[in-house]
């Protein structure tokens, strides 16, 4: 009997998404260029395979009946990243908090613009990122109530 396909994303699947999250609504043709410019170079039938799991998954929807079909984002960033990181906190930290951020704060030391959102959080702002938007790496993200 075949196993039941996995509710997780595999490594492809989330850089198949990350496309998505930056960029919206996209065919299958547009998700492998800008794989392709991103170093990332797939077949079509490869991201077309991706694609259709991710849909049969819940991730994506087609919304449209003609070709090229076009498809959008069902679980945002935010819902799936924040699901993500949740199973890796009860999975490898036995569900504590503490023992992921000892982790994060021993691989290197915080950047001063790190610290200052990491003391913002503590105080209680929260971040801002308008929506549809992903924090580019290195790119920290403004606070609301925080002085600039």
């Amino acid at each position: 009997m075949a196993r039941p396909p996995a509710k997780e994303l595999t490594q492809r699947e989330l850089e198949v998404m990350h496309v998505f999250w930056n960029h919206g609504p996209s065919t299958v043709a547009e998700i492998r260029d800008r794989l392709a410019a991103a170093g990332r170079n797939l077949a079509y039938t490869t991201v077309a395979t991706l694609v259709r799991i991710l849909t049969e998954k819940g991730f994506l929807q087609q919304t449209n009946r003609e070709r090229p079909f076009l498809y959008r984002t069902v679980r945002s960033y935010e819902e799936v990243s924040r699901s993500l990181l949740g199973d890796v906190v009860e999975r490898v930290f036995r569900g504590s908090r503490e023992q992921l951020l000892l982790r994060l704060l021993e691989q290197r030391r915080l950047t001063a613009k790190e610290r200052a959102v990491l003391e913002a959080i503590l105080c209680g702002a929260r971040l801002s990122r308008p929506p549809g938007t992903l924090w580019v790496a290195g790119k920290m993200p403004a606070l609301r109530g925080a002085k600039s």
